[in-house]
């Protein structure tokens, strides 16, 4: 998103590796209203990377609340090893988050407007983590948010290619954090959809060397959600480590 004692910052840090993983965030995304953004004219005037990246923030800042489905993959090139999760991301405007896995199961992060919870049992059985909210929390939770919500002058933005990611055909665009830009990686590049401007896909390489990519699998924008969507209890009998 620590504590005191020696144990439960060694856990806040195996827990800091997972929330990474989630996307929180992020998984965080785009409003879909039945606008249809084309690239007109991509044969005679090519789109600029300023230009693409600043629709797909539009989208993502107007939406007041968003479902998405995403999988993804943290890869760590010193091992050769990679993990791979999936699940599903809530969020409600100004800083409400949910993000609930299937892979692995059980596992969750909630943004209440109050805390931040992180319970991971795969990872971390018998404990919750509770951090009072601030950005730097839900950001963590949420790195598509991150990526869109941070200020554009902190990157140099290029054009990298066309790719199809699923069955959609998209431009991806680099993101290259400026000198003494504090970001937490090292190197961006979001695949962003031709004709919606839709985020398909992030990838984002973090100061340790791992990689993680996050292709966003189905999204719903402006979706009613309960407030129970965005609460946590933890379970009975199980340690809180209380982050105040």
């Amino acid at each position: 998103m620590y504590v005191v004692c020696m144990d439960a910052i060694r856990t806040t840090r195996r827990v800091a590796s997972v929330v990474t993983r989630a996307i929180g965030t992020l998984v965080a995304a785009t409003t879909m209203t039945a606008t249809v953004v084309t690239m007109a004219g991509s044969q005679a005037s090519p789109v600029s990377a300023s230009a693409r990246f600043e629709r797909a923030v539009n989208l993502f800042r107007n939406a007041s609340s968003m479902r998405i489905r995403f999988d993804q993959t943290l890869m760590n090139p010193l091992t050769g090893s990679s993990v791979a999760s999936h699940g599903e991301l809530l969020r409600k405007k100004p800083n409400l988050v949910s993000i609930n896995f299937t892979e692995p199961s059980g596992d969750r992060i909630v943004s209440d407007g109050k805390f931040v919870w992180v319970y991971l049992p795969s990872s971390a059985p018998g404990q919750v983590i509770k951090v009072p909210t601030k950005a730097s929390e839900v950001s963590m939770a949420d790195p598509l948010g991150q990526l869109l919500m941070s200020s554009t002058d902190r990157y140099t933005l290029a054009n990298a290619g066309s790719a199809t990611i699923g069955t959609y055909p998209t431009h991806a665009v680099t993101m290259t954090p400026k000198r003494d830009a504090k970001v937490p990686f090292t190197a961006a590049t979001v695949w962003i959809d031709d004709d919606e401007a839709l985020i398909r896909q992030i990838e984002t390489t973090e100061p340790s060397g791992v990689v993680r990519r996050i292709v966003l699998t189905r999204y719903s924008p402006n979706v009613s959600f309960s407030r129970d969507a965005f609460t946590f209890t933890p379970p009975p009998k199980m340690r809180v480590i209380d982050h105040m």
